[in-house]
């Protein structure tokens, strides 16, 4: 009795020993224990207040809870999105606030905790209870069919039984049978109706698995978290901000330009489309968009050596074309081959299109690089001198005729392409939701007061447009993009965007107008030689009805036939009925390279006699022994 009393009194010390153990567990050990998957730690209260989308990647900033007191302490910022770029994050004090470290962290949770896909995989596990159910009771009905079936073939054999000995019952017989027919009837009609049940939950639950995955791409049972350790010197609850960039956002401008009378502005909406599949919403942002491409490495990469490489002639492959190479008596003749003439300077094998592609690769390669490790700066200047020295080769070894066609197509001479850096902050707060569709944003509403005149290429098509000289007056600088043009509420086509600067005019086109109609007919052609040449003579004539009831102005183009150098054929334009234009941008850039252009007041009910004409004339004349093969375009 004695040895029990003290084996209580024991266990009872070691219990008490236990319990105050447990009671001066550190809250270090606590948090420690809740960082597993079954316990979340404490998450610090935060919100996305402004986000800054550039062409392929977003620059996030949260707003984060700092709660009162003084010294240390850890914040947890929670629900980082699986596209954050861990090198990127970094955070921003306040007055009485300063940040001591920031890192990213990862840790495995039970499920997605983001309440959209708690709901759906609530609302799902709902469903497939209900199925599961519906199938159950399917079955038992299937079961007590085949029951009745049993009954049915008794009732069978029992009723000839009872006839073939006499003692048959009608009464009792029809019972029977009455009885196997209404729960046949009854079982049928709630089995059809669960396999409906059942069909429209299994296309329900389709859905919902589909649209599960479609807001959970990219989403695994990972947390990531931030861990800003801070410290506090007032005391006072306060705020501090957390920036990081995430990939999965892409936006281009886009327009629609509205045209009215001839005396109504042109309304353009400047629009952003934008991609954004993060898995993190934007709820009541400060939303900036820029064309900038953010680096990782603030520092601009060391500009290497660009070396020449020459090699004998002789050394390069042969050509097939060209210098066959002599072959022994009765032997066959081999394919001809040609080796780069004696005036060849360059000898890449690459075209200049491959050229551009393998620039392209290698500034892919050193982007990708950046945006992942910080610390491979030398790594990427590799990459970056590599790239420049496909676009330098490109460059060097240009022809003469190359730049030629650059100069008139007024070619900027830029290596990369890039265009320039602009920012847009929109002036109100926006929600952008992650989803899988293109969302459009309006950036600002413009006006230009139009200068609208009419043009027709009849030689390329007989339709006549309707054109609009604008002068951007807006204050923004209007990106190359697609642009949607209508005329009133009636669309009418689409126009790419030119890059437009501040101040700078440009034309948008607002479809055809049926009400105007040109015409172009060679009248007359004639052959003949003057001295050792032989001189060829061409006659046309253009037509023009206008059956609008107000006076256009309209501008007509057309060619002549064009050489470089007046040895191989001499183009001239003999006459013109009328004046060409004096616009001084056609003359210093077309005109020379035998474009036409008449400007045109064209008054109303000019049609069928009064139809205005145009008539000109132009001779071609080359050596007498000399053919012409073709006529192209460049």
């Amino acid at each position: 009795m004695r040895r029990s009393i003290f084996l209580c009194v024991g266990f009872a010390a070691i219990a008490a020993l236990i319990l105050s153990s447990a009671a001066l567990m550190s809250p270090a050990q606590e948090e420690a224990k809740g960082d597993g998957p079954d316990k979340a730690p404490k998450i610090s209260p935060s919100k996305v207040v402004k986000v800054t989308v550039y062409p392929d990647s977003a620059l996030v900033t949260r707003e984060v809870d700092v709660p009162k007191g003084d010294g240390l302490t850890e914040l947890i910022v929670g629900d980082l999105p699986a596209q954050t770029v861990q090198s990127s994050l970094y955070s921003e004090g306040s007055d009485g606030v300063r940040i001591l470290t920031t890192r990213y962290r990862t840790r495995p949770v039970q499920q997605d905790t983001r309440e959209e896909v708690r709901k759906l995989t609530d609302e799902m596990k709902k469903h497939q209870i209900t199925l599961e159910k519906i199938e159950s009771d399917m079955k038992t009905i299937e079961q007590n069919l085949a029951a009745v079936s049993k009954l049915e073939n008794f009732t069978d054999k029992t009723t000839v039984a009872s006839a073939e000995k006499g003692g048959l019952n009608p009464d009792s017989a029809v019972k029977l049978i009455t009885y196997v027919m209404e729960q046949r009837t009854e079982k049928t009609k709630e089995l059809v109706k669960l396999r409906q049940e059942a069909k429209v939950l299994s296309d329900t639950f389709g859905f919902l698995t589909r649209k599960l995955a479609s807001i959970s791409t990219g989403s695994s049972k990972i947390e990531r978290d931030a861990v800003i350790v801070v410290d506090r010197a007032k005391g006072a609850a306060a705020k501090v901000k957390l920036n990081y960039l995430v990939d999965s956002v892409v936006w281009r401008p886009q327009y629609k330009l509205r045209a009215g009378k001839a005396a109504d502005d042109v309304q353009m909406d400047y629009l952003a489309a934008m991609t954004q599949r993060t898995g993190e919403d934007w709820n009541n942002v400060e939303l900036t968009l820029s064309t900038a491409q953010p680096m990782l490495n603030a520092t601009p990469p060391d500009l290497k050596t660009l070396s020449v490489m020459v090699v004998p002639r002789s050394s390069l492959p042969p050509i097939a074309g060209l210098n066959p190479v002599p072959q022994p008596p009765g032997q066959p003749a081999p394919p001809p081959v040609q080796f780069p003439p004696p005036s060849a300077v360059y000898a890449n094998p690459k075209s200049p299109a491959e050229l551009a592609m393998e620039a392209q690769k290698f500034r892919q390669k050193a982007q990708d690089l950046a945006n992942k490790d910080k610390d491979n700066r030398k790594e990427v200047a590799e990459l970056f001198n590599e790239a420049a020295a496909f676009d330098q080769t490109r460059e060097l070894t240009k022809s003469s005729e190359e730049l030629a066609v650059e100069r008139l197509q007024g070619g900027k001479g830029t290596v990369n392409g890039e265009g320039p850096s602009v920012t847009f902050h929109l002036k109100s707060k926006i929600s952008v939701p992650s989803r899988n569709d293109e969302q459009v944003i309006e950036i600002a509403k413009v006006t230009f007061a139009p200068k609208y005149y009419y043009k027709a290429v009849p030689v390329l098509n007989p339709h006549v447009y309707r054109l609009a000289d604008l002068t951007n007056k807006s204050g923004l600088v209007l990106l190359p993009g697609e642009a949607t043009m209508y005329q009133g509420t009636d669309f009418v086509g689409r126009m790419t965007m030119p890059l437009v600067a501040i101040g700078e005019e440009f034309t948008a086109g607002f479809g055809v107008d049926p009400q105007l109609q040109v015409k172009r007919k060679l009248m007359d052609k004639t052959r003949s030689t003057q001295g050792g040449n032989q001189v060829l003579k061409y006659d046309y004539r253009i037509l023009v009805n206008s059956f609008k009831i107000e006076a256009v102005k309209m501008q007509i183009w057309d060619r002549l036939p064009h050489s470089e150098t007046s040895e191989t054929a001499n183009i001239t334009l003999v006459k013109t009925s009328t004046e060409l234009s004096k616009d001084p941008l056609y003359l210093r850039e077309s005109k020379s390279q035998g474009l036409l252009r008449w400007d045109l007041d064209v008054e109303p009910g000019m049609t069928g006699e009064k139809a205005m004409t145009i008539t000109y004339e132009f001779r071609i004349e080359l050596d007498r022994q000399a053919v012409i093969t073709s006529f192209t375009t460049k």
